[in-house]
C-alpha cells in the first residue's frame, strides 16, 4: 500500500454544507449568517485590536522610552570566557559561535574586560572595551577590530 493509495474510512468524511443555495438546504437566504448585524453583511469584520469603541488595550497601556531604529546589538563575551581556545589561535566570530559561547553574532560581537586571560589569543571582534584590550595583549595576544 501508497499514499496515495490511502482512502478515508466510510463515514469518516462529509460534503460540506452548501449555504445560500435555496430555503430548501436549510441554509438558504442568510447562509448561516443571522439576521442583521455586522458580521450578517459582506466584509462585515472588525479589524484586530477593535474592542467596540471601547478604549483598546494598546492605547490604554502607558507608553515609556526609546527605540533606536538604528541601534545595533552587540553578542557580549568576556575575556575569562576565551580562556577555552587553545594557546596561540586565532579566535573568529565563527569559532567563537562553535564554541558555543554566543548563541548569535546578531550586529557583531564585543568583548568585555571581565575575568583573566591566560593564554597568548589574536582576538578578531567588532568591539573591544579598554580594559578587553589591555588583558589581551598582557597576555601576549592581539585585538584586531573587524
Amino acid at each position: 500500500m501508497k499514499l496515495h493509495e490511502l482512502k478515508a474510512v466510510p463515514g469518516a468524511t462529509r460534503a460540506p454544507k452548501r449555504k445560500g443555495r435555496g430555503t430548501g438546504t436549510g441554509n438558504g437566504t442568510t447562509a448561516g449568517r443571522g439576521m442583521n448585524g455586522q458580521r450578517s453583511r459582506s466584509g462585515g469584520r472588525v479589524r484586530p485590536g477593535f474592542e467596540g469603541g471601547q478604549m483598546p488595550l494598546y492605547r490604554r497601556i502607558p507608553k515609556r522610552g526609546f527605540t533606536n531604529i538604528w541601534g545595533k546589538e552587540y553578542a557580549v563575551l568576556n575575556v575569562s570566557d576565551l580562556n577555552r581556545f587553545e594557546a596561540g589561535v586565532t579566535v573568529t566570530p565563527e569559532a567563537i559561535k562553535e564554541a558555543g559561547l554566543v548563541k548569535q553574532v546578531k550586529d557583531g560581537i564585543k568583548i568585555l574586560g571581565n575575568g583573566d586571560l591566560e593564554k597568548n589569543l589574536t582576538v578578531q571582534a567588532h568591539k573591544f572595551s579598554k580594559t578587553a584590550i589591555e588583558k589581551i595583549e598582557s597576555a601576549g595576544g592581539k585585538a584586531e577590530v573587524i
